[in-house]
């Protein structure tokens, strides 16, 4: 797939290096082009001088921001996404008051409406960067909750979840990252509150038929 990944932190250069290894063509995009050249050089992908040109040629694009960027990368190529697959890796975060996030709304949700003709799903979010870099623990490969309400949207990204070491599961439709977004707050609620070390992630276990 040509993927293009918006954001360069930690998550944009996990998800990039993993998509390159499994030999996905990848253009990371960032504030700063530079940020997004020193991205893409470690990741061994390409790095475009802005989001909309990261998003021109791409099948797939992932949104790695910080969520208090989506608002300003949606004004910036909002019309650029209609028709393409748009994977919201986003979480919303307030670990003193977990509560303010957790309203009965989704960042996937309020991107949806935002940009109404782009297929969101949303996918990756639950998993920490480390894991998102290498979803497979001790022979055990994680899984990749996915969401969204185009069925084949899902199954393209169920495909690429699977291609870099995930189980995907099919979590439902939009509504749903309302549950997937409160597993990543959990998960980082944990890691602050007893000093983990980032590196846990989700697996469900028991028969599936």
């Amino acid at each position: 797939m040509q993927i293009a990944i918006i954001g360069s932190g930690n998550v944009g250069k996990a998800l990039a290096g993993s998509f390159t290894r499994a030999g996905h063509q990848v253009t990371l995009s960032a504030t700063s082009p530079e940020h997004a050249q020193a991205a893409a050089t470690q990741a061994g992908g390409q790095a475009a001088e802005s989001n909309r040109q990261a998003v021109a040629s791409a099948q797939v694009v992932v949104l790695a921001v910080p969520y208090p960027a989506v608002d300003g990368v949606l004004a910036e190529v909002g019309d650029a996404l209609a028709g393409k697959l748009l994977v919201d890796v986003t979480n919303r975060v307030d670990p003193a008051d977990p509560g303010s996030v957790l309203d009965g709304s989704s960042a996937a949700e309020q991107i949806q409406a935002r940009v109404p003709a782009a297929r969101v799903v949303k996918a990756f979010n639950t998993a920490l960067a480390a894991r998102q870099a290498d979803p497979v623990i001790e022979g055990i490969a994680l899984d990749a909750f996915i969401a969204g309400d185009d069925d084949q949207a899902k199954q393209a990204v169920g495909e690429l979840a699977g291609s870099i070491g995930f189980r995907p599961i099919d979590a439902g439709p939009l509504v749903m990252a309302r549950a997937l977004e409160a597993m990543a707050l959990l998960n980082i609620t944990l890691q602050l509150r007893n000093n983990w070390p980032w590196q846990a992630g989700f697996k469900l276990v028991g028969s599936t038929s």
